[in-house]
């Protein structure tokens, strides 16, 4: 049942980022020549966009959006967040950002991770009062050719005195009204993580149990100390994150059953729930006393021992 619901379609988000892709390969050239520069430079303030969309920085990237973007940026859940920043630098995965002006107020960014290299020219902005058109392309490094440039311009305009982020080719970046579409774009991804987290937390569990022979209170005592070596309190099992019982769209709840003054052994329940349902996620998961997953779709609720266990 799981299998099915993770391999669901991905929704409209996903039309959305093969679109912007669309803009960034097929944008026509830039416009004619440009103007005397303002005070501040937009190419400027796209060459460190593209850094911060290089390492998926969220937060560097949102102060080149314009307010109503950033606040929109902001909302989305972090997974749509890295997708969208991924897409802006052709990388699947994050990498290290370096940059190196040329002349005429030009710059060459180039991001780098373990898989390949991107070399971005920005070029110089053609400037008409409030609005400036920014040209670049983009390129794969190991490309001598050139072949597979890819060329585009980025809209910006000046808001409270400064450039901001306004369109790529002729796609305006309306973050707001696409922010719920790119969350349900994650969607499939978030479920699926959410499943290896448990199993984690659970592995982790298990570990803290033979160490230190009894079951940890909660799960902050399952994270990293803040500093030296891991104590009962803080047993290095796991990261930040599931610690706190928050990660990628899910929330992690931990719970202690089964022990009486009989002599029954402790035991515990481990459960995965949405952060925001129909955004972050839809299925609920539930790990039993017994070791047992079960997943449904509770609407954003818990889920329990009763739900459909996962093969």
């Amino acid at each position: 049942m799981l299998r099915n619901q993770f391999e669901s379609s991905r929704s409209a988000g996903l039309r959305f980022l093969s679109i912007l892709l669309f803009f960034i390969f097929l944008s026509t050239a830039p416009s004619p020549a440009a103007q005397s520069a303002p005070t501040d430079n937009p190419t400027t303030v796209l060459r460190d966009a593209m850094m911060a969309a290089c390492s998926q920085n969220s937060e560097e990237f949102r102060r080149a959006l314009t307010i109503r973007n950033a606040e929109a940026f902001s909302r989305i859940a972090p997974a749509a967040r890295a997708t969208f920043l991924k897409r802006f630098v052709l990388l699947d995965k994050a990498g290290q950002p370096k940059s190196e002006s040329t002349s005429n107020e030009t710059y060459v960014v180039s991001c780098t991770n373990p898989d390949a290299t991107t070399l971005i020219r920005i070029g110089k902005a053609d400037l008409r009062d409030n609005l400036a058109y920014v040209p670049f392309e983009i390129k794969d490094a190991s490309d001598p050719s050139g072949t597979g440039t890819r060329q585009a311009t980025i809209g910006m305009v000046r808001e409270k005195g400064q450039w901001k982020l306004l369109s790529l080719g002729l796609l305006l970046l309306d973050l707001p009204s696409l922010e719920e579409e790119w969350d349900r774009a994650e969607i499939q991804a978030n479920e699926k993580a959410a499943l290896g987290y448990l199993k984690e937390l659970a592995d982790a569990v298990e570990t803290y149990r033979k160490t230190y022979t009894h079951l940890p209170d909660n799960l902050g005592m399952l994270g990293p100390p803040p500093q030296g070596a891991a104590r009962m309190d803080k047993a290095g099992l796991v990261g930040e994150e599931l610690a706190a019982g928050r990660k990628d769209g899910y929330t992690f709840r931990y719970v202690i059953v089964g022990a009486n003054s009989s002599g029954a052994p402790a035991k515990y329940e481990l459960a995965a729930i949405p952060g925001q349902y129909g955004r972050s996620g839809n299925v609920s998961l539930f790990r039993d006393s017994s070791g047992s997953m079960h997943a449904a779709d509770r609407q954003g609720a818990v889920g329990s021992e009763t739900d459909p266990k996962l093969e």
